[in-house]
C-alpha cells in the first residue's frame, strides 16, 4: 500500500486518563474573537511592498518570515510547528495529570512511561547497561540464518532489517489485510545520501557518528566496523529503488510467496526471517520494490558475518540511543539533529518524553485531548465545509472538458463513495496487556514496540475495521487512504490558522477548506487515480483520458522541477507530483466551495481585501515557514511535499482567479500565460 497521503507531517470521551477531568475548550482572550488578527488572517505579517505577482509567499507573509526566528531546537518553524507546540503543551498537561492521579489502568500506563523517561538520573546511571542483552543477541547471531531471524524479530523491538514489513489493506482486496514487504536497511535518509557527491559531508558525519556509537557501547574495533558497515549500506543503497520509483502504486504492488522470494532473491533466509517476524502464515504477502530484492539478497550473502553483526549492533544502539544515558543522546543528536538537519539544540527532555508517550499510547491520550480541546461545534462546522468541498469536486468532475463520459462515470462513482472522518475515532483502541514500569525506560520502549507489532499482526486474521484511524486526534496533519477511499482530519489540525470557528469564512476556506480539497484530490492525483471507488487498484481510465491527464500533470511537474531554493538544490517535480496536484486541486475546490457558501450574495470586503483575495491569503498563511538549509536539502531529497514557500505560491499562479484578484499581469515574476497554466481538475 502507498504511504498515507500526508500534508507535511490529522462522541465525546468516555474514559478519562485521570480523575477530575472535564470537557472544555482552550480559554480565549475574548469570546467569539478569532485567534489570529481581527478576522483570522495575520495582516501584520504581510509585506505589501512586494507585488503579489512577483512573490506571493512574501507578499502574504514576508514580515512574518523576516521576524520569526527558528527556535534553536527546531529545524523549521511555521504554522504546523506552532500547532504542534500547542498540541505538545496540551499533552504534557494531560500526562502530568495522569501521573498525579493514576486512577485508571491507562492513566497508570501513561504516568509510568513518562516517569521512566523523565528519571534522567537513573537513565544516566545505567550507561550502556540496558543494551547488553540486545547486543549479546547480535553477537550470538553468528550465521546468516541466525542474522536473518534476528532481523525478523527486530520488527517488534530495537534493531534493523534489510526488509521491513507492515500490515495494511490489500490494494486488490481492500476488505482484507496483507503483509507488505519494503526495502530497508539504511541509516541515512535515502539512497542518494550514499551515492551523490553533494552528500559527502553528511557521509563523513555519519562515519563519525557510527564510530562514536559503537565506541560508547563497547563494540570491538569500532573504527573499522563503522567503515565496513557503511560500505555494506552503500552497496544496499545501490540496489534500492529511488523515491520516485517507490511512489508508483502499480509497480509497488507485487504479490508473492516465501517460496517465490527464496527462488527470486536467493542468499537470504526468507523463511527464517518471516517466521521470526510473525508473518510466515500471513494470508497474503506483497512486495513493494520487488526488483531491488535480488540484489539486496546477493549483497547480504556476500558480506562477512562480522560486518552484518556490526551493522545490526549499530542500529540497535542508534534506535535505543534516545532512551539511554546522555552520552548516547548527545551522539545521536549531534548527527541527526545538527549534521543532517541543522538544529542547534536538542529538544527539552519533557518534549521528548511527551513524544514517547504520544507514540506509544496515542489513543489513550487522544480520548482526553478530544474531551478537553475539541468542541462539538467545530465538528459540525467541519462537516458543513466538507459538504461544500465535496459538492465542488463533483461539479468539476461533471464539467471537465477533457474527460470522456466513460471515465467520468467511474470518477463520479468514486466521488460518491468518499468516506470522511473528522476529529476523533468512533471507537478507541485498548492498551490492555501492555506492561510499563516507572523504573524501566529501555524495557518500556521494547515492550511498547512489541505490543504495537503484535497489534499489527493481529489484523492479518481479521477483516479491515472501517472505524480504525491511521492517526491520533492530537496529530497536526490529515490524510487520504486509497484502499478505504476516505479522508481523515484529526482534531489537532482543526485550529487556527487552518480552521477557526470565529474567523472570516474566506480564510477558513483558504485554510482547512483547501486542506479538505487537497485530501479529496489525492483520490484523483497521479497515483490515487489508479484506485477505484471501492478501493481496488485497477485501471478504470480510457487510454485517451489517461494520456491527457499525464500531459497536464507533466506541465505542473515541470514548473516545480524548475525551482531551486538555493544553489545545488532543486525540487523534484516527479517526487512531489501527487502533493502538487493535490495542492492545486485543493485550492481550486476551496474557491468553488467559498463561492457556493455565499448563496448568491456578494462577499464582504475586509481591510480592503475581497473574498477571493482572502481565500488565497488564507491558503498562503498555512504554508508560511522558515526552514534551515540542511533540513531543506533533506526535504527535497526524500519528502513528497514541496517546500512551504512553493506550496504557498505555485498553485495560485495556475489559477485564473488569482490573476484577476490581485491584478497580476505579464512582466510580473510569477506570471504564467494562460496556455502555460496547469489545468487538471
Amino acid at each position: 500500500m502507498p504511504k498515507l497521503r500526508l500534508l507535511c507531517c490529522v462522541a465525546g470521551a468516555t474514559l478519562s486518563l485521570a480523575s477530575g477531568a472535564s470537557a472544555q475548550t482552550p480559554p480565549a482572550a475574548h469570546a467569539h474573537q478569532p485567534a489570529i488578527g481581527a478576522w483570522g488572517f495575520d495582516v501584520e505579517g504581510m509585506d505589501t511592498a512586494v507585488l503579489p505577482g512577483n512573490d506571493f509567499n512574501r507578499y502574504a507573509s514576508g514580515h512574518y518570515l523576516r521576524n520569526t526566528p527558528i527556535p534553536a531546537d527546531k529545524t523549521s518553524y511555521g504554522a504546523f510547528d506552532a500547532l504542534y507546540d500547542n498540541s505538545q503543551e496540551a499533552l504534557r498537561g494531560l500526562i502530568e495529570q495522569s501521573a498525579a492521579n493514576p486512577e485508571t489502568a491507562e492513566a497508570r500506563q501513561v504516568g509510568a512511561l513518562y516517569a521512566s523517561f523523565m528519571d534522567e538520573a537513573r537513565v544516566n546511571s545505567l550507561g550502556a547497561v540496558p543494551l547488553r542483552a540486545d547486543l549479546d543477541a547480535v553477537r550470538a547471531a553468528d550465521t546468516r540464518e541466525k542474522m536473518a531471524a534476528l532481523m525478523g524479530r527486530s520488527q517488534g523491538g530495537f534493531g534493523a532489517s534489510l526488509f521491513g514489513v507492515y500490515v495494511a489493506e490489500d490494494l486488490k482486496d481492500p476488505d482484507q489485510h496483507s503483509a507488505y514487504i519494503v526495502q530497508s536497511g539504511l541509516g541515512l535518509p535515502d539512497r542518494d545520501y550514499y551515492l551523490e557527491e553533494s552528500f559527502a559531508p553528511q557521509r563523513a558525519a555519519y562515519l563519525t557518528y557510527v564510530t562514536r556509537a559503537l565506541t560508547l557501547a563497547g563494540w570491538a574495533n569500532p573504527e573499522q566496523a563503522a567503515a565496513d558497515l557503511i560500505a555494506f549500506e552503500t552497496r544496499i543503497a545501490e540496489q534500492h529503488w529511488t523515491q520516485v520509483q517507490s511512489r508508483d502504486i502499480e509497480k509497488s504492488y507485487a504479490p508473492t510467496t516465501l517460496a517465490d522470494l527464496a527462488h527470486n532473491a536467493p542468499g537470504f533466509d526468507w523463511n527464517g526471517w518471516a517466521t521470526a517476524a510473525g508473518i510466515r502464515n500471513a494470508p497474503r504477502l506483497v512486495q513493494s520494490q520487488d526488483s531491488a530484492y535480488p540484489g539486496m539478497a546477493r549483497v547480504y550473502a556476500e558480506t562477512p558475518i562480522a560486518t552484518l553483526q556490526a551493522w545490526q549492533a549499530f542500529h540497535v544502539i542508534n534506535q535505543a540511543a534516545p532512551y539511554l544515558s546522555q552520552d548516547f543522546v548527545d551522539a545521536r543528536f549531534d548527527f541527526f539533529g545538527k549534521a543532517l538537519s541543522g538544529a542547534q539544540e536538542n529538544r527539552p527532555r519533557w518534549k521528548r518524553g511527551v513524544t514517547l508517550v504520544d507514540g506509544s499510547l496515542g489513543e489513550a491520550l487522544g480520548r482526553e485531548y478530544v474531551a478537553r480541546y475539541f468542541p462539538p461545534e467545530s465538528k459540525a462546522q467541519m462537516e458543513a465545509l466538507v459538504g461544500n468541498i465535496r459538492a465542488a469536486m463533483t461539479e468539476r468532475l461533471q464539467n471537465l472538458d477533457w474527460m470522456s463520459d466513460a471515465t467520468r462515470e467511474q470518477a463520479l462513482y468514486k466521488m460518491s463513495r468518499f468516506g470522511v472522518k473528522i476529529g476523533y475515532p468512533e471507537q478507541w483502541r485498548s492498551y490492555e496487556g501492555l506492561t510499563l514500569a516507572a523504573d524501566d525506560l529501555y524495557g518500556n520502549v521494547e515492550r511498547a514496540s512489541a505490543f504495537e507489532w503484535a497489534f499489527s499482526l493481529g489484523k492479518l486474521d481479521k477483516p479491515v475495521d472501517p472505524l480504525e484511524w491511521g492517526m491520533t486526534p492530537q496529530t497536526v496533519n490529515a490524510y487520504y487512504n486509497p484502499p478505504r477511499n476516505e479522508i481523515v482530519f484529526p482534531a489537532a489540525i482543526l485550529q487556527a490558522p487552518f480552521f477557526d470557528p470565529n474567523a472570516d469564512p474566506a480564510v477558513n476556506y483558504g485554510g482547512i477548506g483547501a486542506v479538505i480539497g487537497h485530501e479529496i484530490t489525492h483520490g484523483f492525483d497521479d497515483q490515487g487515480r489508479k484506485v477505484d471507488g471501492d478501493g481496488v487498484l485497477r485501471d478504470w481510465w480510457t487510454a485517451e483520458d489517461a494520456a491527457r491527464f499525464e500531459a497536464r500533470a507533466a506541465n505542473l511537474g515541470a514548473q516545480y522541477s524548475a525551482l531551486s531554493p538555493f544553489e545545488g538544490v532543486h525540487v523534484n517535480g516527479d517526487l512531489t507530483m501527487g502533493e502538487n496536484i493535490a495542492d492545486l486541486g485543493g485550492l481550486l475546490l476551496a474557491l468553488d466551495a467559498y463561492h457556493r457558501s455565499l448563496n448568491g450574495q456578494p462577499a464582504p470586503v475586509l481591510n480592503g481585501l475581497t473574498g477571493e483575495q482572502r481565500v488565497f491569503l488564507g491558503w498562503a498563511q498555512v504554508w508560511r515557514e522558515n526552514i534551515r538549509d540542511d533540513a531543506l536539502r533533506q526535504q527535497v531529497t526524500v519528502d513528497p511535499h514541496a517546500p512551504g514557500q512553493y506550496r504557498a505560491a505555485v498553485p495560485p499562479r495556475n489559477i485564473d482567479a488569482w490573476y484577476a484578484a490581485f491584478g497580476v499581469k505579464p512582466g510580473d515574476e510569477q506570471y504564467l500565460a494562460p496556455d502555460a497554466r496547469a489545468r487538471i481538475w
